[in-house]
């Protein structure tokens, strides 16, 4: 790792704390080179790609994007911009920490995002085999990562069924696993899909910068995720989706394509 690289993710740290209740982080998610450039190029500061959003365009399902695509399309992304990006490693992807570490390293890319729940399976990891892993990724990174360890209570397994009880339960529970994914050397996380009004209870219980994802138009804003004690503001795929939408609108002021003879 070069001392450039470290920091760069020193930087990027930095950008999460001290902030505003006002203006917390806000960081697009570029799917592609061209993507990232125009957020850049918007004056955002930094970037966090959404496995969602890359796997649509390389032609995958949301979850089988295998490795070696992933690495090689962030590391188009990196090369892209002179601004820090994290990248959405979904579970993992089934390697070690150390591989994990050194292949994202070689993209150039200074955070990542890493689920406690398989895409696939729905399954909830275990929260202590997940805080272990989590301490063996920041074992073999050290400061060079920023590491944002989302939890999917909200959203996998026996808490995501949608009632008041069970959404309890999954408050609790996600406090019980961001905190030891806080202890385990983490430097943000992301209860996902957590209700909006829950979050001002997580981010005081877990006690590390909180991220929480815009997903939809008329849902909270930045600013007002930000007055709710949320540190960080991502959109998972909204704005792949959104841009996807303009284009079938562009595609549809065309005119149908002429017929082959």
């Amino acid at each position: 790792m070069t001392t450039s690289a470290t920091a760069e993710a020193r930087a990027f740290r930095a950008m999460h704390h001290g902030r505003d209740a006002e203006t917390p982080l806000v960081l697009p998610g570029p799917w592609d080179a061209g993507s990232a450039r125009a957020f850049v190029d918007a004056g955002f500061p930094a970037l966090a790609t959404p496995s969602a959003g890359i796997a649509a365009s390389l032609g995958f399902q949301d979850g089988r994007t295998p490795a070696e695509e992933m690495f090689a399309a962030v590391a188009r992304i990196v090369r892209a911009v002179e601004v820090p990006v994290s990248v959405d490693l979904e579970s993992g992807y089934g390697l070690d920490a150390k591989e994990l570490v050194e292949r994202l390293l070689e993209t150039g890319a200074v955070g990542c995002n890493l689920e406690d729940s398989d895409a696939l399976t729905k399954q909830l990891a275990d929260p202590r085999e997940q805080a272990d892993r989590l301490a063996a990724v920041r074992a073999e990174a050290g400061d060079g990562l920023v590491i944002n360890a989302r939890i999917d209570t909200f959203a996998r397994g026996e808490f995501a069924q949608g009632g008041a009880e069970d959404t309890e339960r999954a408050a609790e529970a996600a406090i019980e696993r961001g905190r030891a994914y806080a202890a385990a050397g983490v430097d943000c996380v992301y209860p996902i899909f957590a209700p909006p009004e829950l979050l001002p209870r997580l981010a005081a219980a877990i006690g590390i910068p909180v991220n929480a994802a815009a997903f939809a138009p008329d849902g909270p804003s930045p600013a007002e995720l930000g007055r709710l004690g949320v540190t960080r503001v991502t959109f998972g795929p909204r704005l792949f989706r959104e841009t996807m939408s303009a284009a079938r609108d562009l595609a549809g002021q065309l005119g149908p394509a002429p017929s082959t003879p």
